[in-house]
């Protein structure tokens, strides 16, 4: 790197450092701080937006406020963050606190009030400054594992009030709690020929690279011989000196003979561009493999505002005999730093392994709407929906889509209409399009106008029109028909929908609406007696859970209980 370069780099990471508070915000748990999942750690369909604090595998810690401030929103949700509690701080930025087991003292106590007001587990609410106020160090929630998480943990995020951006938190001094001193791991290298005409190591398809890592830390990759327009991408995790797991990666850099050209850094980013995750990662192999190769070339610029680019957007063009050295940096927070040097040289050599053949004759070109038609089904492509052109499979056979394999990523949805003239008017109702993977289905929202059923989809597949007759199921987990239950502090059901899926739940005691809290994964319904709803003595409990389509299930008993101590 030029002197220049390096000045310009450093500055830059100076720039990023320096304008954030440094002591602001305390951590917002009080035990030892591990991560099990970093600031733009590569999630499915997303960044990853903050940082998950491991809880030692349990729910019920205690979370503090990271500063002073006031509860600015508490939304409460099936998926997602679950049960989550913003934060808004005088300094402007504000912190969220996600998958939380329960809110604390007054918190709750709104959190209760709100759903009971909506008649709903799922809120979404607004507060102003002056009415839920908390201390640095007040504790606000209990850890949880709601929504969608996998295990126990706590989300945490640092956003700019006023632009919604997510910001790294290492920049506001969490660097200090969460120490590293590894250097990021190589796990992979592969290379792409990127153009029709492009070979490399005498194959058109992506080849993995051999490298070898050196007494320093760096690696050397054997020599790539190749001609025509070629890109690279990279498999890399990080590991600091607490969490003992990996975790994504924070600054890549690549360099063509000394020359900047292509890289990204995970600074912050706005929640509408973190989709393209899809762009920035190889795809199709992540769907086939799980492998998740970050490539480090654009063919078709994005709207992706960490990615830094030259006037190549990280491609090299391979045409001469002058030997070419490709140079990736990739570094943690710490600045501990993993070089890797890549040696390209010329070569017009036949390729030995050729490139997948075309067997469709459907092409979607990307720039322009496409729209393909077979038998009852129509399919409407936007234009930009894809960031390339490319054949798709496209087949309709005993009544299901075949839209091409799911190894490109859409951006924009897709509109899918099914025809059908033969089912009875009275059984339509029942009925949606489904998006068949193996034997699971999964629900689209279906809108019918008299014989066409209509879904707007970002993602290829199998489609098919499906009819969903059979109600949910309801199981209460402990018998308590005529029964005293005194003892019992909560009603817990099992929910479960063949098909559509479930919709909604509604639950009443002796005609009162009641709190039922769902969680999707273990699929258990449950509602708590201290909400104060169940009556001295006799109770009378009402269910009513609906699927997708409309399918109900009532659920009645009657139970006895007293609350006196």
């Amino acid at each position: 790197m030029t002197r220049i370069g390096l000045f310009f780099l450093i500055a830059l990471q100076a720039f990023g450092q320096n304008q954030y508070p440094k002591d602001y915000f305390r951590a917002p748990l009080n035990i030892p701080l591990q991560l099990s999942g970093n600031f733009g750690e590569l999630r499915p369909n997303h960044f990853h937006a903050g940082f998950d604090f491991k809880t030692q595998q349990k729910e019920g810690l205690l979370v503090y406020a990271a500063a002073d401030g006031y509860v600015s929103r508490i939304k409460i949700a099936e998926n997602g963050y679950g049960k989550a509690i913003y934060i808004t701080h005088p300094n402007g930025y504000t912190t969220v606190y996600g998958h939380l087991q329960l809110g604390y003292g007054a918190i709750e106590k709104r959190i209760k009030s709100e759903q009971y007001k909506a008649q709903s587990f799922e809120i979404d609410v607004a507060l102003p400054p002056d009415e839920l106020t908390v201390k640095k160090g007040e504790i606000i929630a209990l850890s949880g594992n709601t929504g969608g998480s996998d295990g126990p943990h706590l989300h945490f995020e640092i956003r700019d009030t006023a632009s919604e951006k997510i910001i790294n938190p290492m920049y506001f001094g969490f660097d200090a709690l969460i120490t590293d001193s590894k250097r990021p791991l190589l796990t992979n290298v592969l290379v792409y020929p990127l153009e029709e005409k492009a070979v490399v190591n005498q194959a058109k398809r992506p080849v993995a690279v051999s490298v070898s890592q050196q007494d320093d830390g760096t690696y050397i990759a054997e020599k790539i011989t190749a001609s025509g327009k070629i890109g690279f991408g990279i498999t890399a995790v990080d590991y600091d000196n607490v969490s003992w797991n990996t975790n994504g990666i924070f600054r890549v850099a690549t360099f063509l003979n000394g020359k900047r050209d292509f890289g990204y850094q995970f600074d912050t980013f706005a929640f509408d561009e973190t989709r393209y995750v899809n762009a920035l990662l190889d795809y199709g192999r992540y769907k086939k493999t799980g492998q998740r190769v970050q490539k480090l070339f654009a063919e078709k610029a994005y709207p992706l505002s960490i990615i830094k680019t030259g006037e190549r957007n990280g491609m090299v063009e391979v045409n001469s005999n002058i030997t070419q050295n490709y140079r990736i940096e990739i570094a943690d927070f710490s600045e501990n730093l993993t070089r890797v040097f890549i040696p390209i040289e010329y070569a017009a050599l036949p390729a030995k392994v050729t490139e997948v053949p075309i067997t469709s004759n459907y092409k979607v070109k990307a720039d322009k709407e496409t729209i393909f038609a077979l038998e009852n089904v129509t399919v409407t492509i936007p234009p930009n929906t894809f960031l390339k052109d490319f054949y798709m499979d496209f087949t309709v056979q005993n009544g299901q889509l075949h839209l091409h394999e799911d190894v490109e990523p859409a951006f924009a949805n897709m509109t899918i209409t099914f025809e059908d003239t033969i089912t009875p008017e009275k059984d339509r109702s029942k009925m949606f399009i489904g998006l068949r993977d193996g034997k699971k289905v999964y629900y689209y929202h279906t809108k019918r106008t008299k014989n066409a059923f209509t879904v707007y989809s970002k993602y290829l597949g199998d489609y098919q029109l499906f009819k969903d007759a059979m109600p949910p199921k309801v199981k209460i987990d402990r018998k308590i028909g005529g029964k005293w239950i005194s003892q019992q502090q909560a009603l817990t059901f099992t929910i479960t929908d063949d098909l559509s899926g479930i919709k909604s739940y509604q639950g009443t005691l002796n005609g009162k609406w009641i709190l039922l809290e769902f969680d999707p994964k273990t699929k258990k319904l449950v509602h708590h007696f201290d909400d104060g709803i169940v009556a001295e003595g006799k109770n009378d409990l009402k269910l009513i859970v609906t699927d997708n389509v409309g399918n109900s299930t009532i659920f009645e008993t009657q139970f006895f209980r007293s609350q006196k101590p």
